[in-house]
């Protein structure tokens, strides 16, 4: 009589969903901080794999701060070179996002400063798809009210609903504490539904 083999047991993890996230979390980070410390020592190959995921975000926060695809550009490669330069300033343990999109932020200030942005003909950004006349006036309206906002507002907004950051994270990128970033991200809410009300009058 033949002996029958039964079917091993499905092996099952003893960790939750949750621990195998973080645990990967912490591997990127280690990952990171590994680059990081080459970066630092004149390694342009881990340098530019730090960078690599965040060329689109810097690529977007400068679009929307600057309204403009040559600029934005112009803002991310300069970002980018001076991020090399100063690799060394990243310190034991940060991580690079944040860090490398402060310096974007300033890049656009920088740009937005310069005598010759009074000049500059921005281009206009790309509607939404396939708006109708109603839904184009008020991305016109909302486009337009954003623009008469502090910079330092103005990239709140950005960073928080536009990039979708934490609060952490933006507070890193511009400085000053969670509290301070809330009350101003709150702040400029306020004067955004009232730059769209003066608009609608």
């Amino acid at each position: 009589m033949a002996t029958k083999i039964s079917a091993p047991k499905p092996e099952f993890s003893p960790y939750t969903s949750q621990q195998v996230i973080e645990s990967a979390l912490v591997i990127g980070r280690a990952l990171d901080v590994d680059l990081i410390r080459q970066a630092q020592g004149g390694d342009e190959a881990a340098f530019t794999e730090l960078l690599r995921p965040l060329v689109g975000p810097a690529y977007r926060l400068a679009g929307a701060m600057l309204h403009d695809p040559q600029a934005s550009e112009d803002a991310v490669q300069e970002a980018s070179l001076k991020a090399w330069r100063k690799v060394r300033q990243v310190k034991p343990g940060a991580t690079m996002k944040p860090w490398f999109l402060g310096i974007v932020a300033n890049e656009c200030r920088e740009m937005r400063r310069g005598r010759w942005w009074s000049v500059l003909k921005l281009a206009a950004p790309e509607p939404p798809p396939t708006p109708g006349p109603e839904s184009s006036a008020s991305y016109s309206d909302l486009r337009r009210a954003i623009s008469r906002l502090t910079h330092r507002r103005r990239l709140l907004l950005v960073l928080r609903w536009y990039l979708d950051l934490p609060v952490g994270e933006i507070v890193l990128i511009t400085g000053g504490s969670e509290d301070a970033v809330k009350s101003e991200l709150s702040r400029a809410i306020g004067q955004l539904r009232n730059l769209l009300g003066d608009d609608e009058r």
